[in-house]
């Protein structure tokens, strides 16, 4: 009675594999795709973040401006190097950007090359 007890788990656990299997696949499609959401959303604080720090530099020349015009040249230089530190900053900013851009790129295409298989099997 065991052994036939333990023929039939094993039968049943060989039919019901492959949609065990096939589940798990789904699900991490779905998981990935969360993913790739929760990237793009990142991505856009980013851009957001580098637009904002876009507008403080053009506001600092203008202050740096200012300050020349009015003779502070004390508060122009530090103002200048301010400026150069949040222009390295921003360049470092959007390097970074560009490159999480390609990487989701890639990330969507792995993602829809994926669901073309499991559609094939």
């Amino acid at each position: 009675m065991r052994r036939l007890f333990a023929v039939f788990a094993v039968l049943a656990l060989a039919v019901s594999a492959p949609r065990i299997l096939s589940a798990q696949d789904s699900s991490d499609v779905k998981q990935d795709r969360k993913e790739v959401r929760q990237d793009r959303r990142e991505l856009r604080g980013d851009r957001k973040d580098i637009r904002h720090d876009t507008r403080d530099i053009r506001q600092d020349r203008r202050d740096v401006r200012h300050d020349l015009k009015n003779g502070d040249t004390t508060d122009a230089r530090r103002d200048a190097r301010d400026l150069r530190q949040d222009r390295r900053d921003r360049r470092h900013d959007v390097r970074d950007a560009r490159r999480d851009r390609r990487d989701l790129r890639r990330d969507r295409k792995d993602i829809h090359q994926d669901q073309k298989k499991d559609s094939t099997k």
